[in-house]
């Protein structure tokens, strides 16, 4: 689960938002700056939101507000997404839930490691929820996997797009089936596993004083306006990539992708920083769970109401090698339940291959 907090560093980006706004409707041919301005403009309403959720959660019982968070968790990335297959960009889409799941794997965990390593000698989390927590993440990888190595079996057969949409459904609905399965596993029936030290309230740090009324009037506004400035986004993405030389797929792997988790990003760091391994490993892998688990299958059932045409999940072979890749060496790392700052370099270097890769893939 995601903890987040607007911090005053990020709360002047604020202005990008009005900025957004002028270019979009007063100089639509700027595409390129419209994206910059769209793309900061994400990073305080993602942190907004998810405070917003923090709060919305204090005014439940304990599980109702992990659903909660678990929910509303990678919102920005939903959001980004559904904007996204509105204009028939799958490609885009795709991009950004495999940047997703390997960025929370290799680019927040590897920070958090390093983070945390250079300041204790030696770091521990709970092995056997970190294992609970790697198994579920391979059965994710699985399902992403399996359409791609369909497709690529099943050749140009005529009826194999028909069969590669029907197998997507399919396994999109074993996914979301999985992931509530994982909530009641991680949420009510062994609860104390995810339970570590710092988990508790007076290690969350979340600011008292909200009204439930205003959590969810801040919950639903910045909601509104993420999708306002995803919408602006994903619509200046083409030229953007066209204009800094860099493919699409990189574009959604690497730029949205950082853009939508940024603010667990943070999150994730400085709970290493103060020695709460177990929050922070639970909101990297966790939230790579609930894109691979939980958005991804929503994406696909969206997609028959509001995108022009069904999306599968068919990656491309690079997609799935990277995710599989990034899942294999995090169980590695992960499964004696303790961390220092050398296997943070080792995951940062991973995810700095990848970025490399994406980047040299043709426009």
């Amino acid at each position: 689960m995601k903890t987040t907090k607007l911090t005053p560093r990020l709360s002047w980006l604020l202005v990008c938002v009005p900025a957004a706004a002028v270019v979009a409707y007063g100089f639509p041919e700027l595409q390129t700056p419209l994206f910059v301005l769209a793309a900061l403009a994400i990073l305080p309403l993602a942190g907004m939101l998810g405070e917003a959720t923090e709060h919305v959660a204090e005014h439940t019982s304990q599980g109702i507000g992990g659903l909660l968070n678990a929910t509303f968790g990678n919102a920005a990335e939903l959001i980004i997404a559904l904007m996204a297959l509105r204009l028939g960009l799958h490609d885009v889409v795709k991009a950004s839930l495999t940047g997703s799941i390997i960025g929370n794997i290799l680019l927040v965990m590897g920070a958090s490691f390093f983070a945390g390593g250079i300041k204790y000698r030696a770091q521990n989390f709970n092995p056997t929820a970190a294992r609970a927590q790697a198994t579920m993440l391979t059965l994710a990888a699985i399902g992403l996997i399996v359409p791609a190595l369909f497709h690529y079996m099943s050749g140009a057969q005529p009826d194999a797009v028909k069969r590669e949409g029907g197998l997507s459904l399919e396994i999109s609905i074993v996914l979301i089936l999985t992931y509530g399965a994982s909530l009641l596993f991680s949420l009510v029936t062994h609860k104390q596993l995810f339970a570590g030290e710092g988990v508790g309230a007076e290690d969350r740090e979340k600011p008292q004083g909200w009204s439930l009324k205003r959590a969810l009037l801040t919950l639903a506004g910045s909601t509104v306006m993420v999708a306002w400035m995803s919408e602006l986004l994903v619509g200046s993405v083409e030229h953007a990539a066209a204009s800094f030389g860099m493919s699409s797929v990189f574009i959604g792997v690497i730029v949205v992708a950082v853009i939508g988790n940024a603010a667990e990003h943070s999150t994730a760091v400085l709970t290493a920083r103060k020695n709460k391994m177990d929050l922070s490993f639970g909101i990297a892998i966790g939230s790579s769970i609930q894109i691979a688990l939980f958005v991804a299958p929503a994406i696909v059932f969206a997609s028959y109401a509001i995108g022009p045409r069904p999306m599968n999940l068919v990656f491309t072979p690079i997609e799935v090698v990277a995710v599989g890749l990034a899942v294999l060496i995090m169980e590695q790392i992960s499964s004696d339940g303790e961390s220092n700052w050398l296997e943070g370099v080792q995951l940062l270097s991973v995810y700095i291959i990848f970025a490399l890769v994406f980047y040299f893939i043709p426009s």
